[in-house]
């Protein structure tokens, strides 16, 4: 099936091959869904991709989890090389047979769409494109970015440049058949930054939501340094209502699930192991088993400083869910 999907797009051009693959790609995942089991909580973690991309797959599920993030290229290189789709193919089939998902990419440290600089920005577009076509190619279900730093501009002119970056990166992308979602994360509120508050990751998604597949995504960390209270009972309900009245509920897919080794309001992004940081088991505990969450995936991007430290963290978070995590 995947030889005879291959050669029907030989004779495309560059760009026709592209589109002719990605579209094999999302044909074959429709005609085999990957039926997950939604009863199961999905917790999992970043890892790497030597020797290829399906592997995660596989690696996911022998150190416990269910979900993974990965990157789909070097995360600091501006080009990349394009997917093989054999690599794709077997994801999707390791995936529908051993439940992982949802598969979530992570875009390239080197973006930054609302840059005042237009070379900057112009390579950012580029290379976000590169993104949003190889996490088609894959099955992708979420990809997630960082709007990026405004320095030099307003902010305003810095979310006009992220909104307008963000649809012409996706213009003419084949998405619509797909369950395909950018998500917009939220960051460590440094200055500059943009998405250091729900507000603004709020703002960026109505600009797009009529152009572009967008929802959120909300890192423990990032929420904690910007100066969100995650930690206590009655900051925890404080920060829900912000998160409620901003990004709403329904529109956070994906949870990065990081302790942190800074405090509370420090805009320092440092990660730390879970329960090793400023933030403790407790804020993870009550962050897993909080219904308003249920639908979403638990992902860790947790420091690697020896062998077994992604296993060791997927556990640690486990441990804290009240129902048992298949």
């Amino acid at each position: 099936m995947l030889k005879e999907g291959l050669d029907s797009c030989e004779g495309s051009i560059a760009g026709g091959r592209l589109r002719c693959l990605q579209s094999r790609a999302q044909a074959a995942l429709g005609g085999r869904a990957i039926r997950l089991d939604r009863m199961a909580k999905r917790i999992g973690v970043h890892l790497g991709t030597a020797g290829g991309a399906s592997n995660a797959v596989e690696r996911t599920r022998e150190i416990g989890a269910n979900t993974f993030q990965i990157f789909s290229a070097s995360p600091r290189m501006w080009r990349a090389p394009k997917v093989d789709p054999r690599q794709a193919e077997r994801m999707r089939e390791l995936r529908a047979k051993l439940d992982v998902g949802p598969l979530v990419i992570h875009t390239g440290y080197l973006i930054n769409i609302c840059s005042q600089s237009s070379e900057i920005r112009e390579k950012s577009v580029g290379a976000f494109r590169g993104e949003i076509e190889r996490a088609l190619v894959l099955g992708a279900d979420y990809l997630v970015l960082h709007p990026g730093s405004w320095k030099g501009l307003t902010r305003e002119e810095g979310l006009t440049l992220a909104a307008d970056s963000i649809k012409r990166a996706i213009d003419g992308q084949p998405w619509q058949a797909t369950g395909f979602h950018i998500l917009i994360e939220n960051t460590a509120g440094a200055e500059f930054s943009l998405g250091g508050s729900f507000e603004q990751v709020a703002e960026l998604v109505e600009r797009l939501k009529s152009h572009a597949p967008v929802a959120v995504c909300l890192d423990t960390c990032h929420t904690h340094v910007a100066g969100y209270d995650l930690v206590s009972a009655e900051g925890y309900e404080e920060t829900m209502k912000q998160a409620a009245a901003t990004v709403g509920f329904d529109a956070v897919r994906v949870w990065h699930c990081n302790d942190a080794k800074a405090e509370r309001g420090s805009k320092l992004d440092r990660h730390e192991h879970i329960g090793e940081g400023t933030m403790g088991l407790e804020t993870f505990r009550r962050l897993l088993n909080d219904p308003r969450f249920s639908h979403c995936a638990f992902i860790a991007e947790t420091p690697v400083d020896e062998e077994g430290d992604e296993e060791r963290n997927v556990r640690a978070l486990k441990r804290l869910v009240k129902q048992p995590v298949k």
